[in-house]
């Protein structure tokens, strides 16, 4: 099976786009899975205190995530713009060296992830009683970091070569792996925790070597030794310049969620272990808008290396319509559905169960509603991110911690545990009015600088 080479240049914006974005939606439909396969594992074979201890790991986790795919999205612009300017010597270039910088950053989260873990999880209040399985959970996924960048930083070269189909092939794979090994290591061998953080490195091993298959394979990228030579500093000053905004950006949202995560540990165990059968289900709210996100920043980045900024523009107004009607779709489902799905995650007494389930519903149906927004946030994010302009998506990024932050903490104040659950609309509100005005902005300034340019 061969990789899916698309020049997004020429076709339709929108045919373009969610055929794109449609194979990065079933990979990452698949993704999710796994995650919650792990959690239905973890809440039922092990219990609310197991489910708590997951949910108190996630920002602390997804913060490294975060980071990675934060550098390897930034890599696969410029990776992109070069495939659609045809300069292909330059492509090989930018992966030879998005590779070296991806090894040395993998290298130094790796052993700040060991160094910081337990001070953090002590500062953010984690309770005594779920502190050693989390701290165990994280340990054994900061361990995995270089194989999670490697993940990453492949299916981002795939993807800036307008590929979305091998990334998907590589997390079915991945998915089934995951799940079959869930059960193994933590309902017959009886690993706990560990087996279920253990399961998904594994899984991202296969994933990872997957892509690197299909790559290899490439006549495109068949890369010399002098591509990963540094021999001339503005290549990677430019890839880090890309890569290290949306690496802080998402850092910064990760501090955010954490404040959100200090306040919730505070309200108990029942509340947590609630508050985490909704955030495991995040990312299914999310999982459209993630993909149309990818889509548009390969959409937006092949197109600027073909100088083709109206075609961007047209591409916008066809993802944004695109993305608000799945939202819908997803957010009818979700409150509909989303008692019984919410269900699948909890055990313990019917008391605890009932109470668990009413605060996930609840905090489920409040991100439901205001989905749209969310949806908006990626679209917009991903065309600038594609033009080359990282740093004022990071600017919302800092909007969305500072929303995320103050809600969660002043909130609950005034209308009690239930305020925390609004954190996360703030904070997709505020990034996303910085977002559709830094749109225009830079669409407009890259029209004059291309019309310049061609004068």
């Amino acid at each position: 099976m061969a990789a899916h080479i698309k020049n997004m240049t020429e076709g339709k914006p929108a045919s373009l786009i969610f055929t794109f974005a449609l194979p990065l939606m079933v990979g990452n439909v698949f993704q999710q899975l796994y995650t919650v396969v792990d959690t239905m594992v973890v809440g039922k074979a092990l219990g609310v205190g197991a489910l708590a201890a997951l949910g108190a790991a996630d920002w602390l986790n997804w913060m490294m995530l975060g980071i990675i795919q934060g550098f390897t999205q930034g890599f696969g612009i410029l990776m992109a713009q070069e495939f659609g300017a045809g300069r292909y010597d330059n492509l090989r270039k930018s992966v030879g060296h998005s590779a070296l910088l991806s090894l040395l950053s993998a290298l130094v989260l790796l052993i700040a992830g060991q160094l910081l873990a337990h001070p953090v999880l002590n500062l953010l209040k984690t309770p005594p009683k779920i502190l050693p399985d989390t701290l165990l959970y994280l340990r054994i996924m900061y361990l995995g970091i270089p194989i999670v960048m490697a993940y990453n930083l492949l299916a981002s070269i795939l993807r800036s070569l307008g590929d979305g189909k091998t990334p998907l092939h590589a997390m079915i794979v991945a998915a089934i792996t995951n799940i079959a090994l869930d059960l193994l290591f933590v309902l017959v061998f009886g690993f706990g925790i560990a087996g279920a953080a253990v399961a998904t490195l594994i899984a991202q091993l296969i994933s990872s070597l997957f892509c690197l298959y299909h790559i290899r394979k490439l006549e495109l990228l068949r890369l010399a030794a002098s591509d990963f030579c540094i021999t001339d500093r503005r290549l990677p000053l430019r890839l880090l310049m890309l890569g290290f905004p949306m690496a802080f950006q998402n850092a910064i949202i990760s501090v955010g969620g954490m404040i959100v995560q200090f306040v919730v540990n505070g309200f108990g165990v029942i509340f947590i272990a609630g508050f985490t059968a909704t955030n495991k289900l995040y990312g299914v709210l999310e999982v459209a808008a993630t993909s149309y996100g990818y889509s548009m920043v390969t959409y937006a980045g092949q197109n600027l290396g073909a100088g083709r900024t109206d075609r961007i523009r047209k591409g916008v107004k066809s993802a944004v319509l695109i993305a608000l009607l799945t939202s819908l779709v997803i957010a009818l489902l979700m409150l509909f559905a989303g008692k019984m799905i919410l269900g699948w995650f909890i055990s313990g007494t019917q008391e605890e169960f009932i109470q668990t389930l009413n605060i996930a519903y609840y905090y489920l149906a409040v991100m439901s509603v205001c989905l749209p927004i969310l949806y908006i946030l990626h679209i917009t994010r991903s065309a600038i991110q594609g033009m080359g302009n990282t740093v004022l998506p990071l600017v919302s990024g800092v909007a969305e911690f500072v929303m995320r932050a103050m809600t969660a903490i002043l909130l609950p104040m005034l209308i009690g545990e239930k305020g925390i659950f609004y954190a996360e609309i703030m904070a997709w509100t505020g990034a996303t009015i910085i977002l559709v005005i830094s749109y225009f902005i830079v669409i407009r300034k890259t029209e004059r600088m291309l019309q310049g340019t061609n004068g």
